[in-house]
């Protein structure tokens, strides 16, 4: 006897395999899961695979984002331990690492996500080739440089969303103190994200008016509103989140979102992330840094040549050095 199924539906056309656009994200903690339901919401894949070491908890946040397909368009939601899920993907997105813990230097946590970045890599690459990847895992500049070394794949498609965050951050806090929507506000943090991050006051504008021209202490020690303690909040949140709720998710999640739909949209648009940054601002080293950057379908096509003062240019290679200090004693 028929199955209702069959009783119900004629099939007229083999099913075709594969998906158009599949995004892959590795690690299901807070920030992973902040990440799968923002693209979910975008509609920006039509399959999203989920990768963790965590079997339990990777069936369970499956079958909770799985059973609100009614309420968005991507049509198959998958999940497994193995990289295999993760097939012909053109964009993986990477959250996992460990978590600092009390007393271990910078150094040491770093080391331990390069040895899970080893781990993880050359899998994803040997089932998605072509992929874009984008690094989110802390500490962000010095991970993505591993995961360039590992994955064998050119620097532009190895992304850290670095200071798309530092700048979203920025741009609300200026659009506060001035009442105006952060979209409305052009503002940019660049270098390495975190506390060695670098804002430039000198672009900051508002339809095209620069704050500077207005008041050309802003931004320095002697200017009377302090506009600088935006930037000291901007190095701060992430620490007073973490205080607060026990780790940041929300707002990185949408960060990586908007990362995402500029490279599968083909959409072109600059972004502060993290990328190879050797040969610019008299830097010799192979390091990440966040600048601003054209994103599309192929990961980072061009940078923006931006015009840093004095000041500016010294901030953003001492950001280099921070960097380099950790980086350099990494065994891959």
């Amino acid at each position: 006897m028929a199955t209702v199924k069959e009783q119900l539906i004629e099939n007229l056309v083999a099913d075709e395999k594969g998906s158009q656009c599949k995004i892959t994200i590795v690690g299901v903690g807070s920030v992973g899961m902040a990440c799968a339901i923002s693209i979910l919401l975008k509609d920006l894949a039509d399959e999203l695979a989920l990768v963790d070491v965590s079997t339990d908890k990777l069936k369970g946040e499956t079958m909770d984002l799985q059973h609100g397909s009614l309420f968005f368009s991507t049509s198959k939601i998958i999940s497994g331990k193995d990289y295999s899920v993760s097939a012909n993907s053109k964009l993986v997105i990477i959250t996992a690492g460990a978590r600092q813990q009390e007393g271990e230097s910078r150094l040491a946590l770093v080391q331990r996500n390069v040895n899970i970045m080893k781990s993880i890599i050359p899998t994803i690459v040997r089932y998605s080739p072509d992929c874009n990847l984008l690094i989110v895992s802390n500490p962000v500049d010095v991970l993505t440089y591993v995961v360039w070394k590992i994955s064998g794949l050119p620097a532009t498609r190895v992304i850290g969303s670095g200071c798309n965050l530092d700048s979203a951050r920025f741009r609300y806090l200026i659009g506060e103190k001035l009442g105006v929507h952060p979209t409305s506000c052009h503002a940019w943090v660049i270098g390495e994200h975190g506390d060695s991050s670098v804002p430039l006051w000198s672009g900051v504008n508002v339809a095209g008016v620069a704050l500077k021209s207005l008041d050309p202490k802003l931004g320095t020690d002697s200017d009377k509103e302090q506009w600088k303690n935006i930037h000291k909040e901007v190095v701060a949140s992430a620490y007073e989140i973490i205080k607060l709720k026990g780790y940041t998710s929300w707002a990185i999640g949408l960060s990586v979102t908007d990362l995402a739909r500029s490279i599968l949209k083909n959409l072109r648009k600059v972004h502060p992330v993290s990328t190879l940054v050797k040969g610019l601002y008299g830097i010799k080293e192979e390091i990440f840094l966040s600048i601003p950057c054209i994103l599309s379908r192929n990961g980072v096509s061009d940078v923006v040549k931006i015009n840093l003062n004095s000041e500016e240019e010294t901030l953003f290679k001492k950001s280099a050095n921070t960097l380099w200090n950790v980086q350099k004693d990494l065994e891959l």
